[in-house]
């Protein structure tokens, strides 16, 4: 039986009343999802998020009637497909996300339902009976019998993931007790603020926007260099550029100005400048040595705190 028109109208304004409270959205898919299970994500994110669902035709006659008011709400519609819901949340989308996913609940293999992993079963023994093998011959599972019981010699995958379990590989992981599957809410998309982006941009770290940044940043200088043309981040490596054909005129020709000068001096006479260079190299270990020192006997006075050992 479908919802009611009353029903419908506060649906309406429950979803209005999410649209401008929080900023970003969840759109979740629920698929295997039970209602015990939906409880419980529910519960982990009270303070932090709300969880609404509702029937695609009536979500996407709510979005519609939104619109008007809050146009960039079209770009969910695309998604509204499938077994889905939203999330709502004013959060640290990250910690949220973690949240939603973190509910997972073991499954027993369905004929039909599609695979979200592969599935193997191991080598062991099975504690059936004899009488079992041809099941096991029919899968091209390899056994023997050993002390009276069937044993699985070497290990076979039997569900290769994305496929739909068969009849006979779901009944053979019941029967060995497998449940292979884990069941919970995922994220379809991100809404925040305007823009739509998958959940694995939350995995992106911080220092890896910094290289990416920083990356381009050196790409752009390079080109405006090689272009000529001028910009921000490019303006340091021309001034540098330019003062080093300073000091290259300055050592071909007569034109001279300070720093140019000690360069010349240093052309002229690098003796003078090894000589003295020399005494200040031997200090250094030195004052490092005379450092050392001082810290041992702070240390020492510090051990002793002014009484003997007898004292």
């Amino acid at each position: 039986m479908g919802a009611s028109r009353a029903d419908k109208q506060l649906y309406f304004e429950k979803l209005k009343e999410l649209l401008q409270k929080f900023p970003s959205i969840f759109i979740v898919n629920v698929d295997n999802v039970g209602s015990n299970q939906m409880h419980q994500i529910r519960v982990s994110l009270r303070g932090k998020g709300v969880v609404l669902m509702g029937k695609n035709t009536m979500v996407r006659r709510a979005l519609r009637s939104a619109l008007a008011e809050f146009p960039q709400f079209e770009r969910l519609l695309p998604y509204v497909k499938g077994n889905i819901g939203f999330v709502f949340t004013d959060r640290d989308l990250k910690e949220v996300r973690d949240l939603i996913v973190a509910n997972k609940v073991a499954a027993p293999a369905r004929a039909g339902a599609f695979a979200p992993k592969d599935v193997t079963v191991p080598a062991s023994n099975t504690g059936m009976e004899p009488g079992k093998t041809s099941f096991f011959q029919a899968l091209g599972i390899p056994t023997k019998i050993a002390r009276g019981t069937i044993e699985i010699i070497a290990d076979v995958k039997v569900v290769t993931a994305g496929t739909r379990v068969g009849p006979s590989e779901a009944t053979l992981l019941n029967m060995l007790n497998i449940s292979p599957f884990t069941y919970g809410m995922s994220v379809v998309q991100i809404f925040d603020q305007g823009n739509i982006f998958s959940a694995d941009v939350l995995d992106i770290d911080e220092q890896e926007l910094i290289d990416r940044f920083l990356s381009g940043i050196k790409t752009v200088a390079a080109i405006s260099l090689a272009l000529n043309y001028p910009t921000i981040v490019s303006v340091t490596h021309t001034l540098v550029n330019a003062y080093k054909n300073l000091l290259a005129i300055a050592l071909t020709t007569d034109y001279s100005f300070e720093a140019a000068d000690k360069i010349k001096e240093y052309l002229e006479n690098p003796e003078a400048f090894a000589v003295a260079a020399a005494p200040a190299a031997e200090a250094a270990p030195a004052a490092a040595a005379k450092v050392e020192e001082k810290e041992e006997e702070k240390e020492e006075s510090d051990d002793d705190m002014g009484f003997g050992l007898f004292d």
